[in-house]
C-alpha cells in the first residue's frame, strides 16, 4: 500500500475554512468585548437562566454575545471535520473509529458528571467540559501512536479539537467570573495559538511529506527564532495592556492594576524590536534568496500596519474599531511568523539516499 501524500482538495479546503474561522472568532470575540457585551448573555451555555438564545430584553448585547458563541460552533464543527478527513486522509479507520469510542464516552461521562455537579450546584457545564477536554487529550494520545504517516497532521488536527472544547470551557469561566481579566486575556491567547496551529496544519498540507532538512543558514534561523520571541513579547504585554485598558467587556466591569498608559508605553519597545528584526530577516532572505523571504514581507507589512494602528489608537483615546483591527491583525501576525519558521526547513532532496542501515543522515530533521 503506498504511504499518504498531500491531502485532497477536500481537506485542504476544510483547513482553509477552519482556520479562517479561528480569525473571524478573534473579530467577533474584540466586537463582544469592545462593545460591552461581555455579559450579554449573563448564563453559560444558556444565555439567560430560562432560555438558550438572549431574549429581547437583552438588546444588541445579547445578540453581539450570542453570535459569538454560535460561531464557536461552526468552529468546533470546522475542527472535527478536519479531524476526521485527516484519519481518512492516513489510512487510519482503527484511530477513527477508537476516537468515536473515546467521543461516545467522554459525552456520558460529562452528562454524569454534569448531573452529580447539578446536585451540589456546581457549574454544571464547566464539569461537563472539562470531562469532555480529558476525553478528547485521551483519544488523541490512544490515536496518534497508530498512524504511521502523516502523523504530524493528526497532531496538528487534535490540537486544535482540543484547543476548540478548551476554549469554550474558558469562555464559561470567563463569564462565570465577571470577565476577569486575566481569563479573558488567557482567553485571547489561546485563540491566537489555534490560529497559528492551523496555519501550520495548512503548511504542512501543502508540503512534500518526508523527511527534511534546514534550507537557510544556522544563523539565520537562529535570527528567526528570536524574532518570535519578540513577537510572542509583543503579544504578552498587548494584552496585558489592553486587559487594563477601558474596554473590559462590560460597562459595569471596572479594571483595576497596572497602569494601562504605562503599559502602552512599555508595550511598544519589543514592538519596535520586532520591526527592526524583521527589516534584518527581509533583506537578509532578499540577499540569499531564501524561502522565507515571501513571509518575512508579508510579517513586516502586517506588523508596520500593527505599529501605525497603535500609534493612532493611542493618540485618539482607544476607539474600539482601531482596537478590534489591532487584535486581528496581531493574530495574522502569528500565523505569518508560524509559516516563517515552518519554512526554514525543506524537503530533502530526492538525490539523498539513505544509507546502508536505511537511515537519513543524521543532519536532517523527521516528518
Amino acid at each position: 500500500m503506498s504511504s499518504p501524500t498531500r491531502p485532497g482538495r477536500w481537506l485542504r479546503l476544510a483547513a482553509w475554512l477552519s482556520f479562517v474561522a479561528e480569525v473571524v472568532i478573534i473579530g467577533t470575540g474584540g466586537a463582544v468585548r469592545l462593545t460591552g457585551s461581555g455579559l450579554g448573555c449573563s448564563e453559560w451555555p444558556l444565555c439567560t437562566p430560562e432560555s438558550l438564545v438572549p431574549t429581547e430584553e437583552l438588546g444588541i448585547h445579547g445578540v453581539i454575545e450570542f453570535g459569538n458563541r454560535t460561531l464557536t460552533g461552526v468552529v468546533g464543527v470546522l475542527a472535527l471535520t478536519v479531524l476526521v478527513l485527516t484519519f481518512l486522509h492516513v489510512r487510519a479507520r482503527r484511530g477513527l473509529r477508537l476516537t468515536v469510542r473515546f467521543a461516545v464516552g467522554g459525552i456520558v461521562a460529562g452528562i454524569a458528571a454534569a448531573v452529580v455537579a447539578g446536585a451540589f450546584s456546581a457549574p454544571v457545564f464547566v464539569v461537563f467540559s472539562s470531562v469532555v477536554l480529558v476525553a478528547v487529550i485521551a483519544a488523541a494520545i490512544a490515536t496518534v501512536p497508530t498512524v504511521a504517516e502523516r502523523r504530524d497532521l493528526l497532531v496538528l488536527a487534535w490540537i486544535v479539537v482540543a484547543g476548540v472544547v478548551a476554549q469554550a470551557l474558558v469562555g464559561g469561566i470567563t463569564v462565570l467570573t465577571g470577565l476577569n481579566p486575566f481569563i479573558v486575556g488567557f482567553h485571547y491567547v489561546s485563540s491566537v495559538v489555534l490560529v497559528a496551529v492551523t496555519a501550520a496544519y495548512l503548511v504542512r498540507a501543502y508540503d512534500v511529506p518526508g523527511p527534511r532538512e534546514l534550507a537557510v543558514p544556522g544563523w539565520f534561523a537562529l535570527l528567526t527564532h528570536v524574532t518570535t520571541v519578540a513577537l510572542a513579547v509583543t503579544l504578552a504585554f498587548g494584552v496585558l495592556t489592553t486587559a487594563n485598558g477601558p474596554h473590559s467587556g462590560d460597562a459595569n466591569v471596572i479594571r483595576t492594576g497596572f497602569d494601562a498608559s504605562v503599559l502602552a508605553h512599555v508595550h511598544a519597545i519589543p514592538g519596535y524590536v520586532l520591526g527592526g528584526l524583521l527589516v534584518l530577516l527581509v533583506g537578509a532572505g532578499a540577499l540569499l534568496r531564501l524561502p522565507t523571504l515571501r513571509w518575512s514581507l508579508a510579517l513586516l507589512a502586517v506588523v508596520a500596519a500593527q505599529i501605525a494602528v497603535g500609534v493612532y489608537q493611542a493618540r485618539e483615546g482607544l476607539p474600539p474599531l482601531a482596537v478590534g483591527v489591532h487584535m486581528v491583525l496581531a493574530a495574522l501576525a502569528a500565523a505569518a511568523m508560524t509559516v516563517i519558521v515552518l519554512r526554514l526547513k525543506r524537503p530533502v532532496s530526492a538525490a539523498l539516499r539513505v544509507d546502508e542501515g536505511g537511515r537519513v543522515g543524521a543532519s536532517v530533521s523527521s516528518n
